[in-house]
């Protein structure tokens, strides 16, 4: 009991510290087995217990010198390592190497795999790795890394192609930078290739941290600039374009661009800005930055950056409400783009998704939702034939806004049910929040008004810990119509307030008339309705979606106001009104809303 104390009070709760000074004891001359027990045969005092783990794992590897550093060459090849690789790189006769594996395997340091030469090996524990590994002289531990880099790069050429992280963390280790930059480039891009975008930011990062002890030569500008450029698209897959991190990138790679005079790099530099300013619902500066690669564009030959260019533009004009120019320049980007010949970078949005995704919403405001269920369709299949998640997630995202632009909720639900997925698996943090308010959306119009509220609230906390902005009074009013439909008609007039004001302090306008419509419907189900500010909001919507020449959200005021007059005996107004703006319409007769007037119309007839 004694040495089981002594024991415990040492080991501090430390499984593999128990463990270890355990061994300790029982392997001094301390305890006598007996048959049934152990018999303490001196004072505990007298055994060299180790003070730390550190100490302890040192003791055992210093009771096997001969095989000491034979687990310090494997502990640089990492907490597993093969035979094959051991053997290559010891200068040891393979009996020996074979014995000092053997003892090693005995004393417990290492477990052993399979039968040389197909074995590997690996250290029980990472404290006994690293144990190893710290026992090894700096200048040593340099030497057994750069031996390790060259070794692979020599004789395994496929570790090299499939792992190049690996040769890369030698080379680092190393201090080899050179060396180890090129590694972690290429193991960054191999990374978002498959999407495994955290990855990549990790590799890059080790990159840029290699290049920063380089001396400052053109070269390095050149390196830094390439890196940049890498990463910048994981950081917005991975935290949104809206990120902090992301605007520190590109202004960065701005910089070297103009000193540096490179026109292809400015055109990625200026598109990651572009997205962080509009996510940020900045836009006069996305407008400015749109304009400046379209003038770049103009004077390029390549068709890939005049897509990019329409695709900035139209973006940019349709959160500010210019749906006519905004649907003109997202179709040209669309009908510019050819499959299999402007294909973007793995690591980027696919122009082609992004632009037909987009031109779906502009082109469904402008008063034509059946070319925009093409559009939106045609960017779903395009993406899904990429087999690009980040290109996919995006589609799937747009087209849920589009089928809850259009009142289809189980459409909706699909669409951001299979986006949830995709960014999940690939921490997608932007368009997860996206996704997640949509779906919340489509829960409570299928009459599960709490869950719908909670998936929503769920939703936007996503998006505000990006620093995205952009479309938020948008969420803000769905939001407000789940309240609406639960009942609860204080709480959407307060998160419509709440909408307008951030409207208002981002200069985001593209849903302002819809947030009107909506106060004016909240208005009249108070317990003593309103109608006279009612009316007022409803005739500022309709003003609002003329003046935007949005004509589905016109067709949406227009049936709120006649139903508002046809109770006021307003008969023949309501159905002027109406008539007038349905008869505008050339397609989309099976859409509810166009349905709705139309039965309208039908009624008073």
């Amino acid at each position: 009991r004694e040495v089981v104390d002594h024991i415990v009070i040492k080991a501090d709760g430390v499984p593999l510290y128990v463990e270890e000074l355990t061994k300790t004891v029982l392997e001094s001359s301390l305890l006598q087995k007996k048959t049934d027990r152990y018999v303490l045969t001196g004072p505990l005092s007298s055994v060299a217990i180790p003070a730390t783990l550190h100490d302890s794992l040192m003791a055992r590897l210093d009771r096997v010198p001969i095989a000491r550093e034979i687990a310090q060459l494997g502990a640089v090849l990492g907490r597993e390592f093969t035979y094959e690789m051991l053997r290559a790189l010891a200068s040891v006769e393979e009996p020996m190497l074979l014995e000092c594996l053997s003892r090693l395997v005995e004393h417990e340091l290492l477990y052993q795999r399979g039968r040389p030469p197909r074995s590997k090996y690996i250290f029980k524990h990472a404290l006994v790795h690293e144990a190893a590994y710290r026992s090894l002289l700096r200048r040593n531990r340099r030497l057994y890394h750069r031996a390790a880099a060259q070794l692979m790069e020599k004789q395994f050429p496929e570790l090299v192609r499939t792992e190049p992280e690996i040769v890369a963390h030698h080379y680092s280790e190393a201090d080899c930078p050179e060396q180890a930059i090129t590694y972690w480039h290429q193991a960054g891009r191999r990374a978002q290739q498959r999407s495994a975008h955290a990855e990549a930011i990790a590799h890059l990062t080790k990159a840029l941290q290699n290049l920063a002890t380089l001396p400052e030569t053109a070269e390095r500008t050149i390196d830094e600039l390439e890196m940049l450029l890498a990463i910048g698209p994981s950081l917005i897959a991975i935290k949104g374009y809206a990120a902090q991190e992301v605007e520190k990138i590109y202004l960065r790679a701005r910089v070297l661009c103009r000193q540096m005079g490179e026109r292809e790099q400015l055109f990625q530099t200026l598109w990651g800005l572009w997205g962080f300013y509009l996510v940020r619902a900045n836009h006069p500066e996305a407008l400015k930055v749109g304009q400046e690669i379209l003038e770049l564009a103009q004077g390029a030959s390549d068709v890939f950056y005049r897509i990019q260019s329409h695709l900035t533009l139209g973006g940019t004009l349709f959160c500010m409400a210019e749906f006519v120019p905004a649907s003109e320049h997202l179709e040209k980007g669309a009908a510019l783009y050819t499959p299999h010949k402007h294909r973007s970078d793995p690591s980027l949005v696919d122009l082609g998704v992004f632009c037909a995704a987009w031109a779906s919403q502009a082109v469904w405001h402008i008063g034509y939702p059946d070319r925009a269920l093409t559009r939106s369709r045609e960017a779903v299949f395009l993406a899904e034939e990429l087999a690009h998640p980040f290109s996919m997630a995006l589609a799937l995202n747009y087209a849920a806004i589009f089928h809850q632009f259009r009142r289809e909720p189980e459409a909706a639900r699909q669409r951001a049910e299979a986006a949830i997925i995709i960014c999940r698996e690939k921490k997608f943090a932007y368009y997860l929040g996206w996704a997640m308010i949509i779906r919340g959306w489509a829960i409570a119009e299928q009459d599960d008004c709490d869950k719908g509220e909670a998936v929503i609230q769920n939703g936007l906390q996503m998006l505000q810990e990006t620093g995205a902005r952009r479309s938020m009074p948008y969420y803000q009013s769905l939001l407000a119509e789940v309240y609406g439909k639960g009942g609860q008609t204080e709480k959407g007039l307060q998160i419509l307030s709440e909408a307008f004001v951030e409207a208002e302090n981002i200069g985001e306008r593209w849903w302002e008339a819809e947030l009107y419509r909506l106060k004016g419907a909240f208005l009249l189900r108070q317990p003593a309705p309103d109608a006279i500010r009612a009316e007022d909001c409803l005739q500022q919507a309709l003003t609002v979606a003329r003046g935007q020449h949005s004509l589905a959200l016109e067709l949406r005021a227009a049936t709120s106001l006649y139903r508002l007059w046809q109770q006021q005996g307003k008969r023949d107004d309501a159905r002027r009104l109406l008539f007038g703006v349905y008869n505008r319409f050339t397609e989309g007769f099976d859409t509810p809303d166009v349905k709705e007037a139309q039965v309208l119309l039908d009624e008073i007839a």
